[in-house]
């Protein structure tokens, strides 16, 4: 073997070579290929994660800003509504201060009107008892005075017949 110089064996390296080719492409299909393939997998499967999380967040923006229209309508048809009911309320309150006032007028003329008549009555009532008294006593009067003058008469006549 003294044609190869340093000792190097042709075959050995390319037995070498062979070996480390198929150790090569055995660990490339037995890790790399899986191990890469799974890494795709797992960033693909990511990206659509994020991808979703961000249709839901713009979804979610969405109806957040479509609920505070609906919001700020309804928060609008309410105040509208209120202004409505107390103005309605308000029309109600014064037509009830309305009637109750009419109410309280009628209570007091009604009330003046029986005053008069009771003072009226009562008057004529003591009109009438002041009249009997003065009437009674006026006929005691006179009958204690035609009394007393017939008494006085017969008297009279008795000394008029004694004389």
């Amino acid at each position: 073997m003294t044609g190869i110089p340093l000792n190097i064996d042709w075959q050995q390296i390319l037995l070498h070579l062979f070996n480390f080719t198929i150790l090569f492409g055995a660990l490339y299909i037995l890790l790399y290929k899986p191990v890469k393939n799974y890494m795709e997998q797992r960033e693909k499967h990511y990206a659509d994660m994020d991808k979703a999380a961000e249709d839901n967040l713009r979804a979610a923006e969405e109806s957040k800003t479509a609920y505070a229209d609906k919001v700020r309508a309804f928060d609008e048809e309410t105040r509208a509504e209120r202004t409505k009911l107390n103005k309605e309320l308000e029309a109600s309150r014064e037509r009830q201060i309305a009637a109750a006032k009419a109410d309280a007028e009628k209570i007091v003329s009604d009330a003046r009107i029986e005053a008069n008549r009771e003072k009226e009555e009562i008057i004529a009532s003591a009109q009438k008892e002041i009249t009997d008294m003065v009437t009674g006593a006026m006929e005691k009067l006179t009958l204690e005075q035609s009394a007393s003058d017939a008494f006085d008469q017969f008297l009279d006549a008795a000394e008029a017949r004694e004389a």
